[in-house]
């Protein structure tokens, strides 16, 4: 028997009982369908993820002073630390929860009081009007820039340039509106006024800059620049644990392995479905060898061979496999699709996800096929016929 025959008979057995055979299917359709979905909305998600922090910059480092005894950086060290070579922008932060109000509507909102080189520094750029200048910090003026969700909250609309809000009671004229982020892992990045420095000083009552932001001239001198900052700030302290360095390089890979992790997760306990699907397999060919085996035994007598039998019944295993990681691909595409707009992940599935699946799915019908056509090319011929 050669393999083409044997394919022609695997699916007119598959054929004979569509229901039973649909029904087998289902298993590893379910199973190839999960597998592609999860791992197709988990890339999605590592690449969204990677592409806010990436919007950041790469070449961003975040400096936060901590414990109590410490009193933060002075105007003199942040001027110290941007002649730093490789260092190109440096942006302190005051930050904290304020209550912004506009006539009778008001919203809670997040502040930063911060200089001009925020906007190069975070990549925030404004979508009306100006953003902060050197003249605001100098005259400590009160004039913000507002993200556009407090825009909308308060206003309704975003040409609002010139109006006026109280900031915890306190009246600021808007100079400018962010341009529009959307969420991150931090959390809205719309829902922001930014104030200048020294405005927010007074407004906040705190003198001391705790957090502060530096860009480099390239993402390939940030390693240079950190350890510039980290003996800088050791110094100034004599203690290395009294502040923190992060940089986004190290963010975005610590990212991608934890997402990849996850990722790989989430498809192996998909595949748990697939191996159920192969026991339902398996189930379904023994039933099969059970009901032809008289078939068997005519085949047997009529000088078929024990590999013969053993390849057609593991053919026919692994094309109802296959039929069934077929159909859990094309039902893959669909759900993916659906959810990726609905989750507004920017899924999509790969080729190597699809050949892992349709392969997996084969393999799992020829594994648990296996005992089953074994058993039918074991089978005694004479037996075989008298079998009723």
């Amino acid at each position: 028997m050669n393999f083409t025959q044997a394919i022609k008979m695997a699916f007119s057995s598959i054929l004979s009982n569509k229901m039973r055979s649909f029904l087998t299917m289902l298993g590893v359709i379910i199973g190839v369908t999960a597998v592609i979905t999860l791992i197709a909305l988990g890339q999605g998600s590592t690449q969204r993820v990677s592409s806010q922090i990436e919007s950041l910059g790469t070449n961003l480092i975040t400096i936060n002073i901590t414990g109590g005894r410490n009193r933060g950086v002075s105007e003199e060290d942040l001027e110290r630390i941007k002649s730093m070579p490789g260092v190109s922008e440096i942006a302190p932060v005051l930050s904290g929860g304020v209550t912004v109000k506009a006539g009778n509507k008001n919203t809670n909102s997040s502040l930063e009081a911060t200089t001009p080189g925020y906007q190069q520094v975070r990549n925030r750029h404004v979508q009306l009007g100006r953003f902060l200048l050197q003249n605001d910090l100098d005259m400590r003026f009160r004039v913000a820039v507002v993200g556009v969700d407090v825009a909308d909250e308060l206003f309704g609309r975003r040409d609002i340039v010139g109006e006026k809000i109280s900031i915890n009671g306190v009246e600021f004229s808007i100079v400018g509106i962010l341009e529009e982020k959307g969420s991150s892992i931090a959390g809205s990045d719309d829902n922001k006024v930014i104030i200048p420095l020294t405005t927010g000083q007074r407004l906040l009552r705190n003198t001391e800059v705790r957090t502060f932001y530096v860009s480099t001239q390239s993402p390939d001198v940030v390693n240079q620049v950190v350890g510039e900052i980290q003996r800088f700030l050791t110094r100034k302290f004599n203690d290395e644990n009294s502040f923190r360095v992060f940089n986004q390089t190290q963010l975005l890979s610590t990212i991608n392995e934890a997402t990849a992790t996850l990722t790989m997760m989430l498809g192996g306990i998909a595949g748990i479905s697939l191996l159920v699907g192969g026991i339902g397999i398996m189930n379904i060919m023994l039933v099969s060898v059970t009901e032809r085996t008289r078939e068997i035994g005519i085949r047997k007598a009529i000088g078929a061979k024990r590999r013969d039998i053993l390849i057609q019944f593991l053919i026919e295993s692994a094309v109802l496999s296959g039929l069934g990681g077929v159909l859990g691909i094309m039902l893959g595409f669909v759900v993916v699709g659906f959810l990726s707009r609905i989750l507004s992940i920017p899924a999509t599935i790969s080729t190597g996800v699809v050949l892992l699946a349709t392969g997996f799915s084969v393999a799992v019908g020829i594994i648990f096929g296996l005992y089953p056509a074994s058993k039918a090319a074991s089978l005694n011929p004479i037996d075989a016929l008298r079998y009723e």
